[in-house]
């Protein structure tokens, strides 16, 4: 039958082919990789023995494809020999996740080997491997176990009462744990090897080397088009992707078949690559003699022409020469080591079997072994203790320390500490200020896209409104999670760096779990992914909030966090018109659904590629040390107590707390926006989504406002006027109706633009040490938006959308306590105002409203002047303090 159906309704050909051809090469490159273990290295290490399941299981995967073209995988379901069924079913029984997870395996096992004292290279890469190893056990289980019972899809006929799980889907909903590895993969060793002092075109190589993983993301990627292909076929044609359906499963699911099996076999080839080199370098010497010369030929044994920044100007070595003793003592410049047997010990020698310890780099080149190469960790792990015998690439990174003002340069990226955050002026902070922002405008995208994202999705899955609330509650309820578990330890630990990419990384994580939400079209992997994004964007904020406030002089902190959260505001107004417009138009079904993958796609590709930009840019930090003598400045007043509590601790919990009720009222109304619109205005002309547009771009336009404000008047006075007339909006959007009411909801959006910003910036101040956990407990609070919305909602059912603004009202009311305390208690007061220079040299809290003082305080924005560690900008007048009292 097979002989008579034509090319283009038969793919078996193609699939044959390409199958066979790439588990060819694969093979290849396992050969040469132990052929370099066994007769070059002489060492076979525990990722070998990896591989060589991953190639075992690989050779399983491709035998069974192969097979299966023969009795018809590939072709249509009309045209597969009944006779054929069984064996057909029986091969596309096959396994692609144990090969795909041994592969993984094995890197992970080589880079483990190379993570000698490098403590989050090693952990990070555990952590990679317990993802790879637990998911790949899930998924081949349920591969396994996906007909019950196991044995009925051999039978033939089918039993009636067999049940398959969808196997198209399987693999779609896999899709985000193998890029998410892949990316991890690819991203993990990179900071590390851009570290290493080697000559650029060594380091050059290494990282195309290591680089390889690229392709086996990209192949995961195409192999995903044709997966959702599939899937979108089976939905729109009601066709089955189960091994049990009677549908045109042979023929859907071949290509998919046939792009698992590449992404295996790439996988496998760009796993043997890094083995392969030790024999590369003794076949073809002189692969590596171009670098060797311009090693040579250069006036630095370990950097040639090219690599002036880092040896020394224009190509002429600078450096002061070393001690006569360890000229002595160096026999040969060990980053080349001279020899006509191919025994060079250059940079890219790492590339060969791990486990010789550091020592042995610094042993007498007479008492190494003729056939024994260097490994990565020579280079990547310096001795404990200073020793005589230093390599070249040691003396020079050490001598290179030593010149006064020189800049720790590696060849990619300057990177020297800056100063710290806290004394930097406004003009210096600005370059580090522009990029944070640019976080703020991404979690503010991201909120508007899962906004819209979940009212497509709940159209399409007919969800209650209490799963509605509980996708809501999920995102917020992060904000509760992140910030007091790994949130708080990476921000002590390791600075505000750490934690941007931290955040990022979950961030994109998150998009990524949407693509088993819309395939699977499933209420509780759509909860997942909202909870996870919102770890992601919650652990941003906990670093980013802080990191705006403390960035620059002091006195413009909350005009500097109203900036960045205005920009934030303007992501939210652009990602929902680009959701309705563009992203998610026409997204009305299934198969339509399966389309917001790519978007998904985009937004995590774009984070992992700002967490690098992120590792490398110099991004100014402040140590604990830094802000405890920032507050120390103005010890008298935070050490003052209040009922034997400190003022300093009191501040925060109200801020907190005032913070929890206005982010649970922000969200409240939010949440009926729509429908409180079609109750007081119905059959608007404007609609009530663009009347939602106008609302979040008056909330933008308020935190601008919010922002000059706070150069003419004390924080606590722009608080205590915006929650006022948060209340003051909410109880008039409880009585008005038509476009009087719409102007209420719109004007209430208006209002709450610069409460969080000066919250978080005012209650920060004097906490010092402890100015990390207050950005803990603040950012914490902000789960008030997955509280107050579900107290709101049996309000509204019982009395109405419009009566349900009471709840608005009073936690608004309460929120209004910390400007009063601010306000009445003196001590809370002098804590949280800050002071602005004169330009007679006084301070003075007094800001009167004068074209004069308006022009002098926007100049100040960008003054030139910096700030001196020694002459803090910020100062504070204690009560009965002889200079000028508040104004």
């Amino acid at each position: 039958m097979a002989d008579n159906i034509p090319a283009s309704q038969n793919r078996g050909g193609e699939v044959l082919a390409v199958t066979v051809a790439l588990f060819a090469a694969a093979t290849f490159a396992v050969i040469l990789r132990f052929i370099s273990r066994v007769g070059v290295v002489k060492r076979i290490s525990q990722d070998d023995y990896a591989m060589i399941l991953a190639w075992i299981i690989s050779f399983g995967f491709t035998f069974s494809i192969c097979y299966g073209t023969s009795v018809g995988l590939g072709r249509h379901e009309e045209n597969i020999d009944p006779d054929d069924q069984s064996a057909l079913r029986k091969s596309e029984y096959a396994f692609f996740n144990p090969a795909l997870m041994a592969t993984k395996t094995s890197i992970c096992l080589f880079y483990l080997t190379i993570a000698k004292n490098q403590p989050i290279f090693k952990w990070a890469t555990i952590a990679t491997l317990v993802v790879v190893n637990v998911a790949g056990i899930a998924l081949t289980l349920l591969n396994i176990f996906q007909c019950r019972p196991i044995a009925g899809i051999f039978r033939e006929p089918i039993p009636p009462n067999l049940q398959c799980i969808d196997i198209i889907a399987l693999y779609l909903s896999s899709a985000p744990i193998n890029i998410s590895t892949d990316l991890a993969l690819l991203v993990l060793p990179m900071p590390i090897l851009t570290a290493m002092r080697l000559p650029r075109n060594e380091k050059l190589i290494l990282l195309v080397t290591f680089s390889f993983g690229a392709f086996v993301a990209a192949v995961d990627v195409v192999r995903v088009a044709y997966l959702q292909s599939a899937a979108q076929s089976r939905l729109e044609t009601g066709s089955g992707s189960s091994l049990a359906s009677p549908g045109d499963f042979s023929w859907i699911a071949s290509l998919s078949f046939m792009w698992s099996a590449i992404e295996v076999d790439v996988g496998i080839i760009c796993a043997c690559v890094p083995g392969i080199k030790p024999l590369a370098a003794r076949v073809f010497p002189s692969l590596l003699g171009r670098i060797k010369h311009a090693r040579g030929s250069s006036g630095n044994h370990c950097y040639g022409a090219g690599d002036a920044q880092s040896a020394g100007t224009n190509g002429r070595n600078v450096m002061a020469s070393p001690p006569p003793s360890l000229v002595a003592a160096r026999h040969a410049p060990t980053c080349d080591r001279d020899g006509a047997n191919g025994n060079s010990l250059g940079g890219m020698d790492f590339l060969t079997t791990p486990g010789i310890n550091t020592s042995d780099l610094h042993r007498p080149d007479t008492a190494r072994n003729e056939e024994e190469d260097i490994t990565m960790v020579d280079f990547l792990d310096p001795p404990a203790s200073p020793s005589v015998q230093k390599t070249d690439t040691t003396l020079t990174a050490n001598t290179t320390k030593a010149r006064k003002g020189s800049l720790t340069v590696f060849d990619f990226v300057n990177m020297s500490g800056p100063k710290s955050m806290v004394r930097l002026s406004n003009r210096e902070s600005l370059p580090s200020l522009l990029f944070v922002t640019f976080l703020f405008f991404l979690w503010g995208f991201a909120y508007g896209l899962l906004s819209i994202l979940n009212a497509q999705f709940q159209y399409i899955v007919k969800v209650s409104n209490a799963q509605a609330s509980g996708l809501h509650a999920a995102y917020f309820g992060a904000y509760f999670v992140a910030p007091l578990t790994f949130g708080r330890l990476v921000l002590k630990k390791w600075g505000f760096r750490q934690t941007f990419i931290v955040g990022l990384c979950v961030y994109g994580t998150g998009t990524l779990v949407f693509w088993p939400s819309a395939v699977l079209l499933s209420y509780p992997a759509f909860l997942i992914s909202n909870f996870l994004v919102g770890l992601g964007v919650s652990t941003l904020e906990l670093g980013g909030n802080p990191f705006i406030a403390l960035c620059g002089p002091p006195e413009y902190s909350e005009v500097r966090l109203n900036i960045s959260q205005a920009v934030q505001a303007i992501g939210s107004v652009v990602s929902p018109l680009l959701a309705q417009k563009v992203f998610f138009k026409g997204i009305t079904d299934a198969p339509s659904l399966i389309d917001i993958q790519w978007t998904y796609l985009g937004i995590a590709l774009f984070d992992v590629v700002l967490a690098l930009l992120f590792f490398y840019l110099p991004i100014p930090e402040a140590t604990d040390e830094d802000l405890q003598l920032l507050a120390d400045e103005r010890e008298e007043v935070n050490t003052r107590k209040i009922g034997g509590i400190p003022v300093v601790y009191i501040t925060l919990a109200l801020g907190a707390s005032s913070q929890f009720c206005y982010v649970g009222g922000q969200e409240a109304v939010a949440g009926v926006f729509l429908q409180y619109v079609d109750i007081v205005q119905p059959g608007s002309e404007i609609g009530a989504f663009n009347y939602q547009m106008i609302g979040h771009t008056a909330f933008a336009v308020g935190r601008f406002l919010s922002a000059l404000a706070g150069l003419l008047f004390a924080p606590r006075w722009i608080l205590m006027f915006l929650y006022t007339c948060l209340i003051i909006t909410s109880a008039l959007a409880m009585n008005l109706t038509g476009y009087a009411g719409v102007a209420m909801i719109i004007l209430i959006y208006l209002f709450e633009s610069g409460v969080f910003s000066i919250i978080f910036a005012m209650c920060l101040r004097g906490l010092g040490c402890k100015t990390r956990m207050g950005s803990v407990v603040l950012t914490a609070a902000t789960s008030g938006g997955a509280v107050i919305r579900v107290v709101m909602d049996p309000v509204n059912k019982l009395r109405g959308i419009r009566y349900g603004f009471s709840v608005p009202v009073a936690v608004f009311a309460f929120g209004l306590l910390l400007p009063l305390y601010t306000t009445i208690v003196p001590a809370a007061r002098v804590q949280v105002d800050p002071v602005y220079k004169r330009s007679d040299g006084r301070h003075s809290l007094g800001r009167p409203l004068t074209p004069k003082k308006v022009g002098r305080a926007l100049s100040g924005l960008v003054s030139k002047r910096e700030c001196s560690s020694d002459s803090p900008t910020r100062k504070h007048i204690e009560k009965g303090s002889s200079e000028e009292a508040p104004g």
